[in-house]
């Protein structure tokens, strides 16, 4: 409902010296023309009760006009500054003003407030940020001259410390929400590259590969051993590249595996396929050990991530005999797994850093090849995102242990 107001004689209330920085403070919690909230209400209605007044607000002082963000009493949410008693309350020094009895005030004198509405008490707390800035007021209003108890002027103060809290509050809640749409904007822009980096070079790639291999048998008996070497690294590298190229892509598109739906896995068959896609070339000893018949989750995210552990645990796994042990448990919130082998093990100062993105070892696997340093950070991704934790523990050329769980929720 809007109020129109007659103006007469009166001294209306000047602006601070920092009136354009304290301006600034106001709009930074975002809370000018909002909708009333719960949490301001109560304060407002509980301060009424306690100061046993018919009128309690919640003010900010905008530019020209008198703000209302909770109030408790009358209809309307918003005054001409110029007439307002929080705009005379944020100028004073001290921690709470009050007008006894408005009439016998020449500030005053024939202000709409108190010849139309009858305000004649007030009483109002500056709302003080951490700067310092005064946005505004607790306040309360009665139609009579009274005034307050000490208890009441110590509750109104207290409490407008609490309704600063709650903008303080509010602020860094938007702060949060600001920097989580940048990152999520971040990181939906670094996908798109990955994926138009990941098309743009994987073809002259393929290419390469292939008139490298194409040269190599038309020239065998042309070729000396050194030449033969060197196309040897061409390849090697452009494989390389390869993995690489498909390992970012594969990291920046992690987050749309979550998307999948869950669904009841049986642990026999689960584990069957993994043998069946890991254990193509090499011999491999699986030894599983598990209570659980099926567990429910997203299946697509925990296929990447077993797949790639057990991928690892073969990969840079230099002893004749490879033996992978497979440990599934349960707790009320989260299935437990472990993956152990008997492997060449991780150096002791790469723990801490081996599921950071790009962090390679320097290590070559069985058969030659480096890691990318993308794997395992796709894998604590994926884990991060099923609301799990990873951890390793390792003695080289003794082997390593993977335990990660994943929520049932």
């Amino acid at each position: 409902m809007d109020y129109f107001f007659r103006f007469a004689p009166m001294i209306a209330p000047e602006y601070p010296n920092n009136e354009k920085y304290r301006q600034t403070a106001v709009e930074k919690y975002g809370l000018l023309d909002t909708l009333p909230e719960e949490s301001y209400d109560n304060i407002t209605s509980i301060m009424s009760y306690i100061c046993d007044a018919p009128i309690s607000l919640i003010t900010l002082l905008d530019k020209d006009r008198n703000f209302l963000k909770s109030h408790y009493g009358i209809p309307f949410s918003e005054s001409p500054r110029n007439i307002s008693f929080c705009g005379h309350a944020i100028n004073s020094d001290d921690p709470i003003t009050i007008i006894k009895d408005s009439r016998v005030d020449e500030r005053f004198e024939g202000n709409p407030l108190v010849t139309e509405h009858q305000a004649i008490f007030y009483a109002g707390a500056p709302l003080i940020d951490s700067d310092g800035f005064k946005l505004g007021t607790l306040c309360v209003y009665d139609v009579k001259p009274r005034e307050l108890t000490r208890e009441q002027k110590n509750a109104l103060i207290a409490m407008s410390k609490q309704v600063v809290s709650l903008f303080e509050q509010r602020y860094q809640n938007l702060k949060l929400t600001q920097l989580s749409d940048k990152l999520e904007k971040r990181n939906e822009d670094l996908k798109k590259f990955a994926s138009v980096v990941s098309h743009d070079l994987k073809s002259p790639l393929a290419n390469i590969i292939s008139l490298t291999e194409l040269l190599e048998d038309d020239n065998k008996d042309n070729l000396n051993k050194e030449s033969l070497q060197y196309l040897e690294y061409l390849r090697t590298s452009s494989y390389s590249l390869r993995d690489y190229i498909d390992g970012i892509l594969k990291f920046y598109k992690s987050d749309d595996i979550i998307k999948n739906s869950k669904e009841t896995i049986v642990i026999g068959h689960l584990l069957d396929e993994l043998k069946k896609i890991t254990d193509s070339e090499h011999k491999v000893e699986f030894n599983v050990s598990s209570s659980l018949k099926e567990i429910f989750a997203n299946r697509t995210a925990l296929m990447q991530i077993l797949i790639n552990l057990i991928t690892n645990a073969i990969k840079y796994n230099s002893k004749s005999e490879i033996i992978i042990d497979i440990n599934i448990t349960e707790e009320e919130n989260f299935y437990n797994f472990e993956i152990k082998d008997n492997g060449d093990g991780i150096p002791k100062d790469f723990l801490g850093k081996i599921f950071d993105l790009f962090t390679v070892v320097g290590v070559e696997d069985r058969d030659g090849n480096v890691g990318t340093g993308i794997g395992l950070a796709t894998v604590k991704k994926i884990v991060r995102n099923l609301d799990g934790d990873i951890s390793v523990a390792s003695t080289e050329g003794t082997g390593s242990t993977f335990i990660f769980t994943i929520s049932k929720t």
